[in-house]
């Protein structure tokens, strides 16, 4: 079945005209990643359809992540906070590492230089602990506020990452 769920967004990525060079080169990500194929189609199945597959959600009313979700590894509450939200610590791959996998493709593949240097991967006892402590979507807002504030403060992360989409104008 995941074999064949594999395929089917492979496919889907292929009919639509978006192939491997609209996404992040592979070099940009860990080699703690078991499988970066998986990696990267588990992020299109289960976060490029509200996110985009390029990481960039504008219009939609959802954060950017490309270039600006790596400031959430400087501190170890932000990076919790990656793992905590909803739509990862409740996802429907049950397999911690290939969570772990798919949040490193996201992290250091479209993050790119936004991962603060020395920041080490996700690994699957991490994401197992930190499932643990899922957010509500009542508190979505407030948390990533508040994390927002910590990467900009404690890591230097610039003042745009405030605003959830800044590509909207471009």
């Amino acid at each position: 079945m995941r074999h064949a769920l594999l395929i089917g967004s492979l496919a889907l990525l292929g009919a639509v005209g978006i192939g491997r060079a609209a996404l992040p080169p592979m070099g940009l990500l860990p080699s703690a990643i078991t499988d970066p194929d998986l990696a990267r189609s588990d992020y299109v199945e289960n976060c490029g359809g509200c996110h985009g597959v390029q990481g960039s959600a504008a219009p939609a009313a959802l954060p950017e992540l490309r270039g600006r979700v790596g400031w959430f590894l400087c501190t170890p509450e932000t990076r919790a906070y990656l793992i905590r939200l909803p739509n990862v610590a409740l996802s429907r791959i049950k397999d911690n590492q290939q969570l772990a996998d798919m949040m490193n493709f996201v992290v250091f593949g479209l993050g790119g230089g936004s991962v603060p240097q020395g920041s080490t991967p996700f690994t699957a006892e991490e994401v197992a602990h930190e499932r643990r402590f899922a957010l509500s979507a009542a508190s979505l807002t407030a948390e990533r506020a508040r994390h927002v504030e910590t990467a900009i403060r404690k890591c230097h992360a610039p003042a745009s990452l405030r605003q959830m989409f800044p590509s909207a104008g471009r």
